[in-house]
């Protein structure tokens, strides 16, 4: 019996001790990189690189504000195609599918998930970029928009699913409609919850180059409208990064910890809206 339970206490001790090295080492690996970042980035964070456009090839200086802007525009065509394709769909799952269709929607919404985000860009040049003859940001957040859909329809659908069916209840027997109540009650109850899949389907869509390089391209300079091609972080970062130049690298360097800066500020504002929706719940 002693036998027995000593071994059982080494192995629980080895085992926790293993767990700890791997979690030790993947947190050192993630703060390797962010200091690695911080270190050649650092050095070139300046008003001008949030004001300026490029410098010609040559010239010292010079900053990225029209790829920042372009991420931006980016981002907010993608949120106006992804967010209510995604909560709509995730609501139907939620409140009125059936059991076939909604095994078949979650199963295209998993799939469309795991499809690489090159095969997105693909798809949004031949259905958008080809029937127009021009790049645009348009054609870019469409495709990052479909990139957001499936994430931000199973968070809602789980979401809605975690409202209590009292409440519903509650309010159809005070006389309200299926969709009035739905609209009144559950998704203002999920409301939280629905704004953290949403900040998390754009911090996953905020690095994505790819797509961009097949819809958006990119620009050198300031693109005012939606339907010209616009330069954004991530492609500005790949093409700096394999260019000839040591002052292109240093601007990737720096442009990939702000677009770094940006994903941390989404986690975090992700976290914090997750953390009040449970602490509102309790």
């Amino acid at each position: 019996m002693n036998l027995h339970s000593g071994w059982r206490k080494f192995l629980n001790a080895f085992m926790l001790g293993l767990t700890a090295i791997f979690a030790f080492a993947t947190v050192s690996v993630l703060f390797l990189i962010l200091g690695y970042l911080i270190y050649h980035g650092g050095k070139n964070v300046n008003w001008s690189f949030f004001t300026e456009l490029p410098k010609p090839v040559g010239e010292q200086g010079g900053g990225m504000a029209n790829a920042i802007v372009g991420t931006a525009k980016l981002l907010s065509v993608a949120l106006l195609i992804g967010a209510p394709a995604g909560i709509f769909s995730g609501v139907y799952l939620s409140e009125f599918g059936g059991k076939a269709p909604n095994f078949f929607v979650r199963y295209m919404a998993d799939l469309l998930n795991g499809v690489p985000s090159i095969v997105i860009g693909i798809f949004a040049y031949a259905i958008v970029v080809l029937p127009a003859g021009h790049f645009s940001t348009l054609a870019g957040g469409f495709a990052l928009g479909v990139m957001m859909i499936p994430i931000i329809l199973r968070s809602t659908e789980q979401f809605l699913k975690a409202v209590p069916r009292t409440l519903r209840e509650g309010a159809m027997a005070l006389g309200a409609s299926k969709w009035r109540t739905i609209l009144t009650v559950v998704v203002p109850a999920a409301a939280s919850g629905i704004i953290t899949g949403i900040m998390l389907a754009l911090a996953r869509i905020a690095g994505e180059t790819a797509p961009l390089l097949f819809t958006a391209f990119s620009n050198r300079y300031s693109s005012p409208g939606f339907n010209e091609p616009i330069a954004s972080l991530p492609v500005m970062i790949y093409t700096y990064a394999i260019g000839p130049y040591q002052d292109w690298h240093e601007q990737a360097w720096t442009a990939g910890l702000v677009l770094l800066g940006l994903v941390f500020v989404l986690n975090v504002a992700t976290r914090l809206v997750f953390a009040r929706k449970t602490a509102a719940a309790r």
